[in-house]
Protein backbone atom coordinates (compact mmCIF):
# COMPACT_ATOMS: atom_id res chain seq x y z
CA UNK A 1 0.00 0.00 0.00
CA UNK A 2 2.76 2.40 0.96
CA UNK A 3 4.48 1.76 -2.64
CA UNK A 4 0.97 2.24 -4.39
CA UNK A 5 0.66 5.89 -2.61
CA UNK A 6 3.73 6.95 -3.37
CA UNK A 7 2.98 6.54 -7.37
CA UNK A 8 2.84 10.27 -8.89
CA UNK A 9 -0.46 11.49 -10.87
CA UNK A 10 0.28 12.62 -13.84
CA UNK A 11 -0.55 16.63 -12.60
CA UNK A 12 0.79 19.97 -14.43
CA UNK A 13 1.68 22.69 -12.11
CA UNK A 14 -1.45 24.94 -12.96
CA UNK A 15 -3.71 21.98 -11.65
CA UNK A 16 -1.58 21.30 -8.86
CA UNK A 17 -1.74 25.42 -7.71
CA UNK A 18 -5.16 25.13 -7.89
CA UNK A 19 -5.69 21.72 -5.70
CA UNK A 20 -3.40 23.45 -3.15
CA UNK A 21 -5.78 26.61 -3.40
CA UNK A 22 -8.84 24.50 -3.10
CA UNK A 23 -7.13 23.42 0.61
CA UNK A 24 -8.61 25.47 2.99
CA UNK A 25 -12.13 25.39 1.48
CA UNK A 26 -12.04 21.34 1.08
CA UNK A 27 -11.22 21.24 4.95
CA UNK A 28 -13.93 23.63 6.22
CA UNK A 29 -16.50 21.33 4.10
CA UNK A 30 -15.06 18.25 5.76
CA UNK A 31 -15.05 19.61 8.73
CA UNK A 32 -18.50 21.09 8.68
CA UNK A 33 -19.81 17.84 7.23
CA UNK A 34 -18.36 15.49 9.89
CA UNK A 35 -20.00 17.83 12.70
CA UNK A 36 -23.36 17.34 10.51
CA UNK A 37 -22.79 13.33 9.88
CA UNK A 38 -21.10 12.12 13.30
CA UNK A 39 -22.87 12.28 16.48
CA UNK A 40 -19.96 12.14 18.03
CA UNK A 41 -18.30 15.03 17.21
CA UNK A 42 -21.49 17.47 16.96
CA UNK A 43 -19.84 19.19 20.31
CA UNK A 44 -16.08 17.74 20.11
CA UNK A 45 -15.45 20.19 17.00
CA UNK A 46 -17.00 23.47 17.91
CA UNK A 47 -15.34 26.14 19.29
CA UNK A 48 -11.01 26.66 18.92
CA UNK A 49 -11.30 22.62 19.11
CA UNK A 50 -12.82 22.72 15.66
CA UNK A 51 -10.73 25.44 14.11
CA UNK A 52 -7.20 22.86 15.61
CA UNK A 53 -9.27 19.97 13.55
CA UNK A 54 -9.53 21.84 10.82
CA UNK A 55 -6.10 23.07 10.45
CA UNK A 56 -5.18 19.53 10.95
CA UNK A 57 -7.80 18.15 8.34
CA UNK A 58 -6.21 20.88 6.09
CA UNK A 59 -2.02 19.63 6.55
CA UNK A 60 -3.40 16.15 6.09
CA UNK A 61 -4.67 16.87 2.58
CA UNK A 62 -1.65 18.99 1.68
CA UNK A 63 0.17 15.84 2.21
CA UNK A 64 -1.99 14.18 0.01
CA UNK A 65 -1.13 16.48 -2.68
CA UNK A 66 2.78 16.31 -2.42
CA UNK A 67 2.26 12.65 -2.16
CA UNK A 68 0.61 12.95 -5.38
CA UNK A 69 2.16 15.59 -7.28
CA UNK A 70 6.03 14.85 -6.97
CA UNK A 71 8.49 12.06 -6.04
CA UNK A 72 8.99 12.49 -2.26
CA UNK A 73 9.10 9.51 -0.90
CA UNK A 74 7.36 8.19 1.71
CA UNK A 75 7.60 11.22 3.86
CA UNK A 76 4.61 12.89 3.91
CA UNK A 77 2.80 9.31 4.26
CA UNK A 78 5.01 8.90 7.37
CA UNK A 79 3.91 12.00 8.76
CA UNK A 80 0.39 11.57 8.70
CA UNK A 81 0.38 8.23 9.73
CA UNK A 82 2.32 9.39 12.75
CA UNK A 83 -0.08 12.16 13.27
CA UNK A 84 -3.34 9.61 12.68
CA UNK A 85 -1.71 7.29 15.04
CA UNK A 86 -1.66 9.50 17.28
CA UNK A 87 -5.37 10.51 16.88
CA UNK A 88 -6.68 7.34 17.37
CA UNK A 89 -4.38 7.15 20.50
CA UNK A 90 -6.08 10.68 22.16
CA UNK A 91 -9.28 8.80 21.11
CA UNK A 92 -8.33 5.90 23.58
CA UNK A 93 -7.35 8.54 26.22
CA UNK A 94 -10.76 9.99 25.80
CA UNK A 95 -12.66 7.09 26.82
CA UNK A 96 -14.09 6.70 23.00
CA UNK A 97 -14.44 3.64 20.66
CA UNK A 98 -13.11 4.23 17.14
CA UNK A 99 -16.15 4.07 15.37
CA UNK A 100 -16.55 7.89 15.47
CA UNK A 101 -13.28 8.26 14.10
CA UNK A 102 -13.93 5.66 11.22
CA UNK A 103 -17.28 7.28 10.45
CA UNK A 104 -15.47 10.76 10.03
CA UNK A 105 -12.89 9.79 7.81
CA UNK A 106 -15.26 7.91 5.76
CA UNK A 107 -16.85 11.67 5.41
CA UNK A 108 -13.58 13.16 5.02
CA UNK A 109 -12.62 10.91 2.00
CA UNK A 110 -16.29 11.71 0.52
CA UNK A 111 -15.83 15.20 0.84
CA UNK A 112 -12.04 15.63 -0.03
CA UNK A 113 -12.77 13.61 -3.34
CA UNK A 114 -15.99 15.89 -4.00
CA UNK A 115 -13.77 19.27 -3.68
CA UNK A 116 -10.89 17.66 -5.21
CA UNK A 117 -13.01 16.19 -8.18
CA UNK A 118 -14.20 19.41 -8.68
CA UNK A 119 -10.81 20.82 -9.88
CA UNK A 120 -9.85 17.75 -11.98
CA UNK A 121 -12.87 18.10 -13.76
CA UNK A 122 -12.61 21.87 -14.42
CA UNK A 123 -8.61 21.03 -15.56
CA UNK A 124 -9.79 18.41 -18.01
CA UNK A 125 -7.18 15.56 -16.59
CA UNK A 126 -7.70 12.61 -18.39
CA UNK A 127 -10.02 9.38 -17.06
CA UNK A 128 -6.94 7.52 -16.13
CA UNK A 129 -5.46 9.95 -14.10
CA UNK A 130 -8.94 10.84 -12.75
CA UNK A 131 -9.21 7.52 -11.52
CA UNK A 132 -6.02 6.99 -10.12
CA UNK A 133 -6.55 10.19 -8.04
CA UNK A 134 -9.46 8.63 -6.67
CA UNK A 135 -7.82 5.66 -5.80
CA UNK A 136 -5.38 7.39 -4.34
CA UNK A 137 -7.61 9.72 -2.61
CA UNK A 138 -9.09 6.82 -0.62
CA UNK A 139 -6.04 4.33 -0.18
CA UNK A 140 -4.83 7.57 1.77
CA UNK A 141 -7.60 7.87 3.82
CA UNK A 142 -7.73 3.77 4.36
CA UNK A 143 -3.96 4.06 5.45
CA UNK A 144 -4.95 7.00 8.14
CA UNK A 145 -7.81 4.97 9.26
CA UNK A 146 -5.52 1.84 9.98
CA UNK A 147 -2.74 3.93 11.26
CA UNK A 148 -5.74 5.19 13.80
CA UNK A 149 -7.17 2.07 14.87
CA UNK A 150 -3.30 0.61 15.81
CA UNK A 151 -3.00 3.65 17.67
CA UNK A 152 -6.20 3.53 19.64
CA UNK A 153 -4.79 -0.48 20.36
CA UNK A 154 -2.10 0.16 21.28
CA UNK A 155 -3.01 3.20 23.84
CA UNK A 156 -5.64 0.77 24.78
CA UNK A 157 -3.34 -2.01 25.78
CA UNK A 158 -0.70 0.50 27.58
CA UNK A 159 -3.50 2.46 29.95
CA UNK A 160 -4.81 -1.12 30.48
CA UNK A 161 -1.69 -2.47 32.00
CA UNK A 162 -0.78 0.65 33.91
CA UNK A 163 -4.32 0.73 35.36
CA UNK A 164 -3.90 -2.89 36.17
CA UNK A 165 -0.48 -1.91 38.16
CA UNK A 166 -2.20 1.08 40.03
CA UNK A 167 -4.70 -1.16 41.28
CA UNK A 168 -2.09 -3.85 42.20
CA UNK A 169 -0.26 -1.69 43.70
CA UNK A 170 -3.37 -0.31 45.74
CA UNK A 171 -3.82 -3.87 46.70
CA UNK A 172 -0.75 -4.66 47.81
CA UNK A 173 -0.77 -1.35 49.82
CA UNK A 174 -4.02 -2.33 51.47
CA UNK A 175 -2.76 -5.61 52.32
CA UNK A 176 -0.06 -4.19 54.04
CA UNK A 177 -1.85 -1.80 56.24
CA UNK A 178 -0.43 1.13 54.68
CA UNK A 179 -1.68 4.85 56.05
CA UNK A 180 -4.65 6.48 54.93
CA UNK A 181 -3.34 9.02 53.10
CA UNK A 182 -0.93 7.10 51.26
CA UNK A 183 -3.88 4.87 50.16
CA UNK A 184 -6.43 7.57 49.25
CA UNK A 185 -3.61 8.44 46.91
CA UNK A 186 -2.72 5.68 45.44
CA UNK A 187 -7.02 4.46 44.63
CA UNK A 188 -7.02 8.17 43.07
CA UNK A 189 -4.27 6.97 40.92
CA UNK A 190 -6.08 3.71 40.32
CA UNK A 191 -9.09 5.28 39.29
CA UNK A 192 -10.80 2.88 42.15
CA UNK A 193 -13.82 4.57 44.20
CA UNK A 194 -13.11 3.31 48.06
CA UNK A 195 -16.36 1.51 49.31
CA UNK A 196 -17.54 1.51 52.85
CA UNK A 197 -16.28 -1.84 53.02
CA UNK A 198 -13.73 -4.18 51.67
CA UNK A 199 -14.29 -8.52 52.09
CA UNK A 200 -10.99 -10.24 51.93
CA UNK A 201 -11.56 -13.42 49.53
CA UNK A 202 -8.18 -16.15 49.44
CA UNK A 203 -7.93 -18.46 46.96
CA UNK A 204 -5.83 -21.22 47.24
CA UNK A 205 -5.13 -23.46 44.11
CA UNK A 206 -8.49 -21.63 43.22
CA UNK A 207 -8.82 -20.21 39.33
CA UNK A 208 -9.25 -16.51 39.99
CA UNK A 209 -10.97 -16.10 36.20
CA UNK A 210 -13.64 -18.58 37.39
CA UNK A 211 -14.29 -15.84 40.49
CA UNK A 212 -13.79 -12.53 38.83
CA UNK A 213 -17.38 -13.09 37.02
CA UNK A 214 -18.73 -13.69 40.69
CA UNK A 215 -17.72 -10.71 42.27
CA UNK A 216 -18.15 -6.60 42.09
CA UNK A 217 -16.16 -5.06 39.08
CA UNK A 218 -14.72 -2.67 42.06
CA UNK A 219 -12.87 -5.90 43.08
CA UNK A 220 -9.20 -5.69 43.91
CA UNK A 221 -6.93 -8.31 42.45
CA UNK A 222 -3.43 -9.76 44.02
CA UNK A 223 -1.77 -12.50 42.98
CA UNK A 224 1.68 -14.18 43.94
CA UNK A 225 3.90 -12.82 46.66
CA UNK A 226 0.73 -12.17 49.13
CA UNK A 227 2.13 -10.34 52.24
CA UNK A 228 2.51 -12.74 55.09
CA UNK A 229 2.70 -16.00 53.54
CA UNK A 230 5.68 -17.96 53.74
CA UNK A 231 6.85 -21.53 53.62
CA UNK A 232 6.30 -22.08 57.04
CA UNK A 233 2.61 -21.28 56.90
CA UNK A 234 2.21 -24.43 55.11
CA UNK A 235 4.04 -24.21 52.48
CA UNK A 236 4.24 -21.67 49.40
CA UNK A 237 0.86 -20.60 48.57
CA UNK A 238 -0.16 -20.83 44.95
CA UNK A 239 -3.08 -18.62 44.66
CA UNK A 240 -4.56 -15.29 45.04
CA UNK A 241 -6.44 -12.72 46.76
CA UNK A 242 -9.52 -10.37 46.04
CA UNK A 243 -10.88 -7.77 47.76
CA UNK A 244 -14.34 -7.61 47.50
CA UNK A 245 -16.53 -4.07 47.92
CA UNK A 246 -19.14 -3.98 50.09
CA UNK A 247 -20.24 -7.17 50.83
CA UNK A 248 -23.24 -7.70 52.80
CA UNK A 249 -24.71 -10.81 54.17
CA UNK A 250 -26.90 -11.91 51.54
CA UNK A 251 -24.28 -11.14 48.87
CA UNK A 252 -21.86 -13.29 51.21
CA UNK A 253 -24.02 -15.86 51.07
CA UNK A 254 -24.26 -16.26 47.54
CA UNK A 255 -20.92 -15.80 46.88
CA UNK A 256 -19.53 -18.59 49.12
CA UNK A 257 -22.37 -21.19 47.54
CA UNK A 258 -21.14 -19.85 43.92
CA UNK A 259 -17.35 -20.56 44.92
CA UNK A 260 -18.40 -24.10 46.05
CA UNK A 261 -19.83 -24.31 42.57
CA UNK A 262 -16.84 -22.59 40.37
CA UNK A 263 -13.71 -21.79 42.80
CA UNK A 264 -12.24 -25.82 42.56
CA UNK A 265 -9.89 -25.03 44.99
CA UNK A 266 -10.07 -23.65 48.96
CA UNK A 267 -11.20 -20.45 49.48
CA UNK A 268 -11.32 -18.47 52.72
CA UNK A 269 -13.32 -15.57 53.36
CA UNK A 270 -12.73 -12.95 56.09
CA UNK A 271 -15.06 -10.33 57.18
CA UNK A 272 -16.01 -7.45 56.28
CA UNK A 273 -14.02 -4.57 56.99
CA UNK A 274 -13.75 -0.73 56.45
CA UNK A 275 -11.79 -0.51 53.04
CA UNK A 276 -8.69 1.00 54.46
CA UNK A 277 -8.81 -1.76 57.39
CA UNK A 278 -8.71 -4.33 54.61
CA UNK A 279 -5.64 -6.19 56.14
CA UNK A 280 -7.65 -7.02 58.86
CA UNK A 281 -10.08 -9.08 56.95
CA UNK A 282 -6.78 -10.68 55.34
CA UNK A 283 -4.79 -11.38 58.36
CA UNK A 284 -8.41 -13.21 59.10
CA UNK A 285 -8.24 -15.76 56.32
CA UNK A 286 -4.65 -16.29 56.38
CA UNK A 287 -5.35 -17.27 60.36
CA UNK A 288 -8.08 -19.88 59.35
CA UNK A 289 -5.79 -21.21 56.24
CA UNK A 290 -3.21 -21.61 59.46
CA UNK A 291 -5.34 -23.07 61.81
CA UNK A 292 -6.09 -25.68 58.57
CA UNK A 293 -10.00 -25.01 59.28
CA UNK A 294 -9.58 -25.62 55.31
CA UNK A 295 -9.90 -29.18 55.32
CA UNK A 296 -7.73 -31.08 52.97
CA UNK A 297 -10.60 -31.40 50.66
CA UNK A 298 -11.54 -28.27 48.81
CA UNK A 299 -14.13 -26.48 50.18
CA UNK A 300 -15.56 -22.88 51.19
CA UNK A 301 -14.83 -21.29 54.40
CA UNK A 302 -16.98 -18.43 55.27
CA UNK A 303 -14.55 -17.29 58.63
CA UNK A 304 -17.23 -15.43 60.33
CA UNK A 305 -18.84 -18.79 61.09
CA UNK A 306 -15.84 -20.30 62.73
CA UNK A 307 -14.92 -17.61 64.89
CA UNK A 308 -14.75 -19.47 68.49
CA UNK A 309 -12.03 -21.91 67.10
CA UNK A 310 -9.78 -18.94 65.24
CA UNK A 311 -10.01 -17.48 68.79
CA UNK A 312 -9.13 -20.65 70.63
CA UNK A 313 -6.30 -21.53 68.25
CA UNK A 314 -4.94 -18.52 67.67
CA UNK A 315 -2.22 -19.44 70.08
CA UNK A 316 -1.36 -23.39 69.61
CA UNK A 317 1.31 -23.47 72.34
CA UNK A 318 -0.17 -21.17 74.71
CA UNK A 319 -3.46 -23.58 74.11
CA UNK A 320 -1.49 -26.68 74.75
CA UNK A 321 0.48 -24.83 78.27
CA UNK A 322 -3.05 -23.98 78.94
CA UNK A 323 -5.08 -27.70 78.63
CA UNK A 324 -1.66 -29.01 80.18
CA UNK A 325 -2.11 -26.84 83.54
CA UNK A 326 -5.91 -27.04 84.07
CA UNK A 327 -5.85 -30.86 83.42
CA UNK A 328 -2.77 -30.82 86.05
CA UNK A 329 -5.38 -32.68 88.75
CA UNK A 330 -5.74 -35.82 86.46
CA UNK A 331 -2.07 -36.25 86.23
CA UNK A 332 -2.02 -38.77 89.10
CA UNK A 333 -4.41 -41.47 87.24
CA UNK A 334 -3.77 -43.88 84.65
CA UNK A 335 -4.14 -42.29 81.35
CA UNK A 336 -7.57 -44.54 80.42
CA UNK A 337 -8.92 -42.75 84.01
CA UNK A 338 -7.62 -39.25 83.03
CA UNK A 339 -9.25 -39.08 79.25
CA UNK A 340 -12.42 -40.79 81.25
CA UNK A 341 -12.94 -37.30 83.45
CA UNK A 342 -11.05 -34.93 80.64
CA UNK A 343 -14.39 -36.33 78.77
CA UNK A 344 -16.91 -35.70 81.56
CA UNK A 345 -15.32 -32.35 82.54
CA UNK A 346 -15.55 -31.46 78.82
CA UNK A 347 -19.17 -32.53 78.56
CA UNK A 348 -20.41 -31.23 81.97
CA UNK A 349 -19.19 -27.33 80.39
CA UNK A 350 -21.01 -28.29 77.53
CA UNK A 351 -24.11 -29.26 78.90
CA UNK A 352 -24.21 -26.89 81.59
CA UNK A 353 -24.28 -29.69 84.57
CA UNK A 354 -27.41 -30.78 82.60
CA UNK A 355 -26.72 -34.79 84.17
CA UNK A 356 -29.19 -36.67 81.40
CA UNK A 357 -27.87 -34.77 78.71
CA UNK A 358 -23.86 -35.41 79.59
CA UNK A 359 -24.67 -39.40 80.58
CA UNK A 360 -26.33 -39.06 76.55
CA UNK A 361 -23.68 -37.47 75.25
CA UNK A 362 -21.20 -39.83 76.76
CA UNK A 363 -23.24 -42.83 76.37
CA UNK A 364 -23.23 -43.82 79.82
CA UNK A 365 -25.96 -43.80 82.88
CA UNK A 366 -26.26 -40.64 84.84
CA UNK A 367 -25.34 -42.35 87.90
CA UNK A 368 -21.75 -42.87 86.19
CA UNK A 369 -21.66 -39.29 85.48
CA UNK A 370 -22.65 -38.14 89.54
CA UNK A 371 -19.86 -40.82 90.23
CA UNK A 372 -17.31 -39.16 87.69
CA UNK A 373 -18.37 -35.32 88.32
CA UNK A 374 -17.82 -36.54 92.82
CA UNK A 375 -14.74 -37.69 91.60
CA UNK A 376 -13.42 -34.09 89.71
CA UNK A 377 -14.96 -32.30 92.31
CA UNK A 378 -12.40 -34.23 95.10
CA UNK A 379 -9.73 -33.20 92.54
CA UNK A 380 -10.52 -29.69 91.83
CA UNK A 381 -12.25 -28.48 94.90
CA UNK A 382 -14.16 -25.41 94.91
CA UNK A 383 -12.57 -24.79 91.71
CA UNK A 384 -15.29 -25.79 89.66
CA UNK A 385 -17.58 -23.26 91.43
CA UNK A 386 -14.62 -20.63 90.10
CA UNK A 387 -15.98 -18.58 87.02
CA UNK A 388 -12.54 -17.58 85.79
CA UNK A 389 -11.71 -21.48 86.11
CA UNK A 390 -14.58 -22.30 84.10
CA UNK A 391 -13.83 -20.72 81.30
CA UNK A 392 -10.61 -21.20 81.33
CA UNK A 393 -11.45 -24.71 81.19
CA UNK A 394 -13.92 -24.10 78.78
CA UNK A 395 -11.34 -22.25 76.35
CA UNK A 396 -9.02 -25.90 77.10
CA UNK A 397 -11.33 -28.30 76.37
CA UNK A 398 -12.59 -26.69 73.25
CA UNK A 399 -16.42 -26.10 74.55
CA UNK A 400 -17.95 -22.68 74.43
CA UNK A 401 -20.31 -22.52 77.65
CA UNK A 402 -19.96 -20.82 80.56
CA UNK A 403 -20.14 -20.68 84.07
CA UNK A 404 -23.53 -19.42 84.14
CA UNK A 405 -26.72 -21.06 84.44
CA UNK A 406 -25.56 -24.49 84.82
CA UNK A 407 -29.01 -26.01 86.23
CA UNK A 408 -30.38 -27.45 89.25
CA UNK A 409 -29.11 -30.61 88.23
CA UNK A 410 -24.79 -30.12 88.34
CA UNK A 411 -23.40 -32.78 89.32
CA UNK A 412 -21.61 -33.20 92.84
Amino acid sequence: MVRELSTVLDLDDSVVARLRAQLPQAASQTVAAIIAEVPAYTTALGGPMGVRIEDSVQLALAGLLRLASRPVGNTPLRRALHAAYALGGGEARQGRGMDALLAAYRVGARVAWREFAAVAVAAELSARTTAQFAELVFAYIDELSAASVSGHAAELETSGRLHQRHREKLARGLLAGEPADALRAAAERAAWRPPDTLTAVLLIDGQVHRVLPLVDPGTLVLADDLPGVDAGAGGTLEGAVLLVPDLDRLARDRLTRALAARAQGHALLGPARPWARARASYERALRARRLRIAASAPQVIDTEDHLAELIIGRDPEALADLRAQLLAPLAGLSPAAAERLADTLGAWLLHQGRRDRIASALFVHPQTVRYRMGQLRELYGDRLDDPSTVLALSIALGTPSTAADRGDEAAG
